[in-house]
């Protein structure tokens, strides 16, 4: 697995902000009541409770900005934090009709949810589908989940396909691409709450450098190149 060096600073994304809120004010509210209510022992336990609640969906939320140096507009760079859980020639049907290879991550709930742009250039296309809610890892979430594909046009002129893919858990994909925008490397192509998975669809001369089972890191795994 090859990695680009990057300077990494940590805060909340904009996305938790507002659920982190709203999850302190009931918390609060809940612990108040019970102090009201029920006996010491009883409001101990749910303070501790309170603390853990918090602390997870603020570990959750978290959104590391990292800024790496490249200068090859060669390089695909991993979309995600993860693992990879495919890498295989396959019919991509949506946009390309035609056979391409895709590699697909897979973000657990202790996964940064924050998805970056893999590559630089200019997106194509972003369609948002509605769908299910099948466990992220299984082969059909990538054609019957709730997802999010954009299509990238790099500085070399070839595409490449990103797609978010709802989970079991999340509920709600934001993505922040729109046709004719201009994208760079650093920056958030958009969140997925809860359990997801992203599949980027490649050339099929593209060069692979990661294997089935590797761990990603967004934004700075090196995961293909493309041939110019």
């Amino acid at each position: 697995m090859i990695h680009i060096k990057y300077v990494s600073t940590m805060k909340i994304h904009k996305e938790g902000r507002w659920i982190l809120s709203s999850i302190l004010f009931i918390l609060v509210l809940i612990n108040i009541i019970i102090y009201f209510s029920f006996s010491k022992v009883f409001l101990d336990v749910n303070i501790v409770l309170s603390a853990f609640t918090f602390f997870f969906f603020t570990y959750f939320f978290r959104n590391p900005s990292r800024a790496g140096d490249i200068d090859d507009p060669s390089l695909v760079i991993a979309p995600a934090d993860g693992t990879v859980v495919v890498i295989e020639p396959t019919v991509e049907h949506e946009y390309f009709q035609d056979k391409r290879i895709q590699i697909s991550i897979f973000m657990s709930i202790f996964n940064i949810h924050a998805n970056w742009y893999p590559i630089a250039g200019v997106v194509k296309y972003v369609k948002h589908h509605n769908g299910k809610h099948f466990a992220a890892y299984r082969p059909k979430s990538s054609r019957e989940n709730e997802r999010c594909s954009v299509v990238i046009q790099t500085p070399l002129k070839s595409k490449i396909l990103v797609r978010q893919i709802a989970g079991v858990l999340a509920r709600r994909i934001v993505t922040y691409a729109s046709p004719q925008k201009s994208c760079h490397l650093n920056e958030h192509l958009g969140f997925i709450k809860f359990g997801s998975r992203v599949d980027i669809f490649l050339p099929l001369d593209a060069e692979v450098y990661v294997a089935h089972g590797e761990k990603t890191v967004g934004g700075e795994t090196i995961i293909a190149r493309l041939k110019e």
